[in-house]
């Protein structure tokens, strides 16, 4: 696995976290008669710590998946690295730069979307917005109409070029909405819930110009999602936070790993099968049919080869099936 721990600085990071923490205080409403006058002296308050102590490093080029059940604190995060909101202890470098101390020169390097909202003006065209984005980022005339024709053809822009944003499709505003974050062709791209709500064709579209702006063009990408389709499609490594804190940063691979659930083998055999009284304790029936059965199997246990050369032995295999644990899965026992 390619990262770089805390307290470990590289000059290719494109973003460090370190050591982040994020807590909110809110005001406990107090009960019985006067409590309105009694809160007008004091006030008491409660302490809600939404990210505890995060480290990580991305480095240049990476696309990393952030996932995490809702109030894990995952979009309280993305915020922190984007200078939106300032951590209460900890720190934040984007290609080198604080984005809470220079604000201007790390807008130049990110580009942010939030499935929620939309950075265009709601009531212009699309591609009025686009002028107004590259005049406050200074991009020249040349360089917009450039980058807005690579992007038009990969996210089919023109269908909607004069089309005020109030009524594109929730598909089509995203569309509009990850062109605009690359205008002014930023070396990291920050997605918080980007193909939330969207229909299959809208989610592959934006998924291929995904791919793009990290294999072709190089571009750094942090998605959070809880689509794991987008996880399993987009990322080389994937990052859990639970509770505030990290959980597991590696690849979907180790995440497998360290779960552990089981393969499931569907075996055809020729002539019927025989269950032995003993067999491999890793090797559990799951379904039974006429000449067929499933069995569940934990590879990191057994070989493949063992499990295959056992269940030969019950009977003449005609014909065998493996399909890993779906992913969707594995993030369920991640959350509990």
């Amino acid at each position: 696995m390619n990262t770089t721990h805390v307290g470990q600085r590289t000059e290719q990071a494109a973003i460090e976290a370190i050591n982040l923490c994020k807590s909110f205080r809110t005001p406990v409403v107090a009960g019985g008669k006067f409590a309105g006058v009694r809160s007008l002296f004091s006030r008491e308050y409660k302490v809600k710590e939404a990210v505890q102590d995060i480290g990580f490093t991305v480095k240049s080029g990476e696309f990393v998946g952030y996932i995490g059940p809702n109030g894990a604190g995952k979009s309280t995060t993305i915020k922190m690295l984007t200078g939106i909101l300032h951590p209460s202890s900890g720190s934040v470098r984007l290609a080198g730069v604080d984005p809470h101390t220079d604000r201007r020169r790390c807008a130049s390097k990110i580009g942010v979307v939030f499935g929620q909202r939309s950075q265009l003006w709601w009531d212009l065209p699309v591609k009025d917005s686009y002028d107004i984005l590259a005049h406050m980022y200074g991009v020249s005339d040349k360089d917009k109409n450039r980058r807005l024709d690579e992007f038009a053809g990969l996210l089919d822009l023109n269908e909607f070029w004069d089309t005020p944003v109030r009524k594109l499709s929730l598909g089509q505003r995203m569309r509009a909405d990850i062109a605009a974050a690359m205008l002014h062709d930023p070396e990291l791209l920050f997605l918080d819930e980007p193909t939330i709500g969207l229909d299959v064709n809208a989610k592959r579209n934006i998924r291929g110009f995904l791919k793009v702006l990290n294999e072709q063009f190089g571009k750094t990408i942090l998605l959070t999602t809880h689509d794991m389709d987008d996880i399993e499609q987009l990322c080389r490594r994937v990052m859990v936070i639970g509770g505030g804190r990290l959980t597991f940063d590696g690849t979907t691979e180790e995440l497998r790993r360290k779960i552990g659930l089981p393969t499931q083998i569907k075996v055809t055999y020729r002539d019927g099968y025989r269950l032995p009284e003993e067999r491999l304790l890793s090797i559990h029936v799951v379904e039974l049919g006429e000449h067929t059965l499933t069995v569940g199997v934990n590879r990191q246990k057994t070989r493949t080869m063992d499990i295959l050369r056992e269940l030969g032995h019950w009977g003449e295999i005609d014909d065998v099936e493996m399909h890993e644990p779906d992913f969707e899965e594995i993030i369920r026992q991640v959350y509990m």
